[in-house]
This record gives structure tokens, C-alpha cells and sequence, in this order.
């Protein structure tokens, strides 16, 4: 997951320098692009972050709220279309910052042509950004292919990160940040009697198998906030095994031998008591139907279904919702079938029949504090239920 992405909440709290173009446009979910053509009052247009060229001691430096707080995996730098301009060299140093230690920061507005004002620098100087960690040391850029200039970073932490400070030096352009991880929540300061969505991308939830993805992959549907657009959801391709004449059987649901699915890994093992499937901005293109199973996996068996492409015998699988009509551009809320509150699952396994879009998933529920990632001698696993819990649900 890219934890800086606009998409997902990522912010640009400040930067030391904007001549050319804003450090807004290291965050952008889509790729960098290059017009010829184009200039701006202030020189070439870049689809990038570009400081001016330094005449003035010191190195140029920004600093980026994660949308989604949790561990970093790597990042990828990407220099693309800054042939002659780059920044030579970089580093990355990252904090956990508590609470709204970051509240005090001017809001930056427009800002190409512009460079951190005395009241900027004097409000992030609270940050003392200068003593984060590590996770990148000064480090040389390769420049690649003027449209592909990708230099990629592994990162071995388990700390949870919640802020990045970009360094280059000493000037120059990047065209993307990507601060690829996973997400991480406190779960010892949620509240038992309030149900959380266990699937959240933001909590740590992640799809670790699917069938098709033509337009979008379904890590979107498990995304941050609202659905933004028809772009914004998992989407395949229609299925070339469907019959030339479709009938439907007496509850409405087409009769189709074909499906798409996706398999999620839940950000915490829980129950899952609610489920909602969003179409929304799936007009002419939503499923016809779906269904949704759950399983328990440990982590051994997780990497070997990926190996076995998911081929999971079927009584592993609870079903957690039956197949379900589902309509166009519409919010679906259903209950789930374990309101007994005694299946604890890891994973869920979502199927559309025949193809189509969803744009968003949630699975509200409890999460469960029994450790489930051992052998798995015992097909069933039961906790018991304090009284009144259920009638807080």
C-alpha cells in the first residue's frame, strides 16, 4: 500500500522551496506525466516536486504526512522525465508522532514560485525533524529511462511510522514519492463495545489473492473514506464464458457457471457481525450477485494457498453472507451469518458472479485476542460471550 498517496490521506506539511513545481505532486496516486510544450511563469512545467537551483548554503528538504500510519516496507523514488534536473542525492528519515504534534503548521495553499516562509520554518523547527530516524542514509540516484526513472529502497523496521522527511541534495526535481507498507492500529485503545472494520486498509488489512483485475484492483475497495469515483473500486473484465442467453433462476439471481473473486487478510482475526458491499458509481456494471466466506489461516498456510493460487478446499470456508442480489450504484448492508458471535476468522474470500465492480467492502465486527496462528488440529474455535455483550451490539 502507498501510505503517503493522496488517495489514502497523505499530506504535504511542508517544504523548504517550490520554485518550479509544488511537493504536492510527489503524493499524486496516478504516474507523472510530461508536456513538452508547456511552460509556467516560473520556467518548465513538471509533474513533480522542483526547488530552484541553490544559491544559498544548506540542502532543500520536505516533510509528508502518512494518510495511513503503520510499518514501512520500502519506497520507490521515482525521478521520471527529470533528465537534466533530478536531485542527485537523497534520504529519508521517519517519526512516530503522538497525537496533533504537527497542528501548529501553516496551511500552505498555492505555492509554486514560493519558497518556506519564516513563520513555516519557525513552526516546523517544533518538529525537530532534523533528529528522526534513518531509514534511508545519503544516497546517490540513478536516473534510469527519462519515463521510467525508478530507484526503490528496502526498509527493514517494525516500528509504525506516522511522518516522512524528504531530503534531497542539494536542489533539483523528484518526480513521485511512493511509501510503500502496511497499515497498523492500536488495538488496545478501541472500544470492545463498538464494532471496527476489520478488512480497513488503514487498520492493516490487505488482498492477498484475486481471480481477475482488468480496471482496478481490489485493495481499493478496501480504501480510505467515501469511494471518490468509478476508478476508485476493485473492477474486471466482463467473462467470456457467458452464455449467449442469459435466464435467472426464481429469486432473480442469473444462472452463470463463472465468477470473480477476491481474498482479503483482515487487518485483526475477529467475528464478523456486519458486512457492506458498496456499488457505488457501478451503474451498467455492478455484479449481479455475490456471496462472502470466511476461514482461519496461519501465516505458513496464507503463503501457500498464494503459491497454490488460492485452490482452497471448500470446508475451510464459512459463509458468512449466501448469495445476495446486489443492484447498481447502490450501499448494500446485510448481516452476517455468525450473530452467535462464535466465528473467529483471519480471512474472507469475496465472489461476484458473474464480473463487475465494487467499489467499496467493509466487514464491521469484533476483533478476537485467542491467538489463531497455530497448527490447525482444531477445525472449530469458540469463545464465550460476557452477558449483555450482544445487546450492545
Amino acid at each position: 500500500i502507498d501510505m503517503a498517496s493522496e488517495s489514502v490521506g497523505g499530506q504535504i506539511l511542508f517544504a523548504t522551496d517550490d520554485f518550479f513545481a509544488p511537493a504536492e505532486n510527489l503524493i499524486k496516486s496516478d504516474s507523472p506525466r510530461f508536456k513538452e510544450h508547456e511552460y509556467t511563469e516560473f520556467g518548465k512545467w513538471m509533474d513533480g516536486w522542483e526547488t530552484r537551483r541553490k544559491r544559498i548554503p544548506g540542502h532543500d528538504w520536505c516533510i509528508i504526512k502518512l494518510g495511513i500510519q503503520g510499518v514501512i516496507r520500502g519506497f520507490d523514488v521515482d525521478i521520471s522525465y527529470f533528465t537534466g534536473d533530478y536531485a542527485p542525492r537523497i534520504s529519508i528519515q521517519a517519526a512516530h508522532l503522538e497525537g496533533d504534534k504537527d497542528a501548529q503548521m501553516p496551511q500552505r495553499g498555492e505555492r509554486m514560485g514560493a519558497a518556506a516562509t519564516p513563520q513555516e520554518l519557525a513552526a516546523v523547527a517544533e518538529l525537530n525533524s532534523n533528529n528522526w530516524d534513518y531509514l534511508v542514509p545519503m544516497t546517490e540516484l540513478e536516473p534510469g529511462k527519462p519515463a521510467s526513472g525508478h530507484n526503490y529502497f528496502l526498509v527493514n523496521s517494525q516500528q509504525r511510522w506516522t511522518h516522512i522527511r524528504l531530503n534531497i541534495f542539494p536542489d533539483g526535481g523528484i518526480a513521485r514519492l511512493r511509501v510503500y507498507g502496511i497499515g497498523q492500529k492500536d488495538w488496545t485503545a478501541t472500544d470492545p463495545k463498538e464494532p471496527l472494520d476489520l478488512v480497513a486498509i488503514a487498520f492493516g488489512g490487505a488482498c492477498v489473492g484475486f481471480s481477475n483485475a482488468h480496471f482496478g484492483h481490489p485493495n481499493k475497495m478496501i480504501g480510505v473514506g467515501p469511494p471518490k469515483s468509478l476508478a476508485d473500486g476493485w473492477e474486471t473484465a466482463r467473462r467470456l464464458d457467458r452464455p449467449p442467453i442469459l435466464e435467472n433462476d426464481e429469486n432473480g439471481v442469473l444462472l452463470l457457471s463463472g465468477c470473480e473473486w477476491a481474498v482479503f487478510r483482515l487487518a485483526h482475526p475477529g467475528v464478523i457481525t456486519q458486512i457492506e458491499i458498496d456499488t457505488k458509481y457501478f451503474k451498467g456494471n455492478s455484479p449481479d450477485s455475490c456471496k462472502l466466506d470466511g476461514c482461519v489461516l496461519t501465516t505458513q498456510e496464507e503463503e501457500d494457498m498464494i503459491r497454490q493460487k488460492w485452490e482452497l478446499p471448500g470446508h475451510k470456508w464459512k459463509p458468512l453472507l449466501p448469495v445476495t442480489k446486489l443492484s447498481g450504484s447502490e450501499s448494500h448492508t446485510f448481516d452476517s451469518l455468525t450473530l452467535e458471535l462464535q466465528d473467529v476468522i483471519t480471512h474472507a474470500r469475496l465472489t461476484i458472479s458473474p464480473d463487475g465492480g465494487v467499489s467499496r467492502l467493509r466487514l464491521r465486527g469484533f476483533p478476537s485476542s485467542i491467538c489463531l496462528l497455530r497448527p490447525r488440529e482444531k477445525p472449530i474455535l469458540r469463545f464465550s460471550v460476557k452477558a449483555g455483550f450482544r445487546s450492545n451490539l
